[in-house]
């Protein structure tokens, strides 16, 4: 029976098993260090509010693996060696295999801080670092968060959550502003202010500070200023997670190289996930997607050709979401920061400041190119069904209502939203 190996039970390995699982009686082992069972690492921060209990973050019951046959072994690789089809595990134990599959996910990033390893200095990924957190937390007087983007936002919702004091430092001149366009970030600022968060725009990190135990007690920044912390988040972004295949031959960059079956340059070696780089970005996608609903495709598709139909990854049209605080965002097709030559923007706000839609479009033949939603929720399916059909924005803004999740409530919003378009963009429809 031929045996596949998995490293790593995230997302994307697991899904892979179990899709595996429902079409062949194959031998499955998925080897973890992290956790023995799989759990949504997307909702760790709501473990850490209250919200929830980890167990209930666990998708399966435990026994749900013996049941359908999937063998778990809770362990560190520290090798993979091609030549005679084996991995390493930390204790020197050795599994064989007949196909490996590499679904290692990703680590924090670190750039060389002094102070970047002490204790009290933490990513928000794996299970450890929730686990470092509920230990700090409740003598922590102060968290100084490092960088900003989604990682870093939950970190400061997570710590004002235990009324922890939290300051933010970020890099950039507005939360962001390397993803969303300077309206949207601006409204983030504003929001993340009125959360009692001390956003710290355009300041670096230089150097954090050791008491006299081991633990970080401040942080030193590039503005000269000595802030006192018991905690430093670090959310500074991720990077796949592959050091242990320095030495295996399999071809890296800065993720385990694949084509779009994802096969590696070394026959019966795959990678999925976020630790998977693909040779040529598909379309306008980044060479490495570090998405949660990418990682789920990718195991659905390998788990395909793995079964005997050989199937290419084609992820269809871009699309994320997450929670700035209180706003809901999402994002379908492309909208980019700074504005293509080829593309136009049109930006709506509520006069409230919690709302907001960007829409963007191509200035030649005006064809929806995409969308940013805060605080209103848009239909995946409809957005999905316009980019296929290549749409004009003169479509999409004629029928935003029914693009909307609750269009009873967005009502009130869209004859606003059609007479500011109709306005900026002469000789628009909009009914």
């Amino acid at each position: 029976m031929e045996h596949l190996v998995i490293i790593g039970n995230g997302i994307a390995g697991v899904t892979l098993a179990r899709h595996i699982r429902k079409k062949s009686t194959s031998k499955i082992t998925i080897v973890s260090s992290e956790n023995e069972y799989f759990f949504s690492r997307t909702a760790l921060m709501y473990v850490f509010m209250g919200h929830m209990k980890f167990n209930h973050i666990q998708s399966y019951e435990n026994g749900f693996w013996k049941k359908n046959n999937i063998n778990l072994v809770h362990g560190l690789v520290t090798a993979v060696v091609p030549e005679s089809k084996e991995i390493i595990i930390q204790n020197n134990e050795k599994i064989a295999f007949e196909k490996l599959v590499i679904a290692t996910g990703s680590k924090s990033n670190k750039f060389g801080w002094p102070g970047q390893d002490l204790k009290g200095v933490t990513g928000l990924y794996h299970k450890q670092d929730l686990e470092a957190l509920e230990n700090w937390a409740p003598t922590t007087k102060r968290a100084v968060i490092v960088g900003g983007g989604l990682i870093g936002i939950e970190l400061a919702e997570m710590l004002r959550s235990r009324n922890i004091p939290v300051t933010f430092l970020v890099r950039e001149k507005s939360f962001w502003s390397g993803i969303l366009p300077l309206g949207e970030s601006q409204m983030i600022n504003r929001h993340i202010l009125e959360h009692h968060i001390d956003l710290r725009l355009e300041t670096n990190l230089v150097e954090i500070l050791s008491d006299d135990q081991g633990h970080a007690r401040a942080v030193v920044t590039d503005k000269g200023e000595t802030i006192d912390c018991e905690i430093v988040g670090l959310s500074v972004g991720v990077s796949p997670n592959i050091d242990f295949l320095k030495d295996s031959g399999i071809e890296l960059g800065k993720g385990v190289k694949v084509n779009r079956f994802f096969e590696t340059n070394i026959k019966d070696i795959y990678a999925i996930g976020d630790c998977a780089e693909q040779h040529e970005a598909i379309d306008l996608r980044p060479s490495i997607e570090a998405v949660w609903y990418t990682g789920r495709m990718m195991g659905e598709v390998l788990a395909q050709t793995l079964t005997g139909t050989r199937t290419a990854y084609k992820p269809g049209h871009w699309f994320n979401s997450a929670k700035f605080l209180d706003i809901e965002y999402q994002t379908y097709g492309w909208v980019w920061a700074d504005a293509k030559e080829y593309e136009e923007q049109f930006y709506w706000e509520h006069q409230a400041g919690k709302k907001a839609i960007r829409i963007s479009f191509d200035k030649k033949d005006r064809t929806f190119l995409g969308i940013n939603t805060f605080g209103i929720r848009m239909r995946h399916e409809f957005f999905d069904k316009v980019l296929t059909s290549k749409e004009t924005v003169d479509y999409v803004i004629a029928h935003l209502a029914k693009a909307n999740f609750d269009p009873e409530l967005f009502t009130s919003h869209t004859s606003e939203i059609q007479k500011q378009f109709s306005i900026q963009f002469v000789g628009v429809k909009t009914t």
